[in-house]
């Protein structure tokens, strides 16, 4: 594993709902599915409780996650693909690690 990433995956019993507020102003509620640290900055893995339009059962989305001066955490949909992608590369080797030990 790389020094520079560290990850938690959510039991699907135990998975939170993170509720994010929309530029519009909606409430819009999320299942949180993992948290992966990389190259200095987190990121959440989260399903929206109700799909997107377009959307399959099995997609997420990646969020950068940023602390206020507040302390309160910002989300924001990450866009770059390249980080996506490492941010999925590593949720994915975490659930290969889960699943040996079972």
């Amino acid at each position: 594993m790389d020094n520079n990433t560290s990850k938690d995956i959510f039991n699907n019993e135990e998975n939170s709902i993170i509720v994010l507020t929309s530029q519009e102003g909606e409430d819009i509620p999320f299942i949180e599915i993992a948290g992966i640290a990389l190259d200095g900055s987190f990121y959440a893995i989260l399903q929206p409780v109700e799909l997107f339009e377009g959307m399959a059962e099995d997609d997420a989305l990646v969020f950068k996650v940023t602390t206020n001066d507040d302390n309160s955490n910002n989300f924001s949909v990450e866009v770059d693909d390249d980080i996506v992608d490492r941010v999925f590369e590593a949720y994915y080797q975490l659930l290969d690690e889960a699943n040996e030990k079972e």
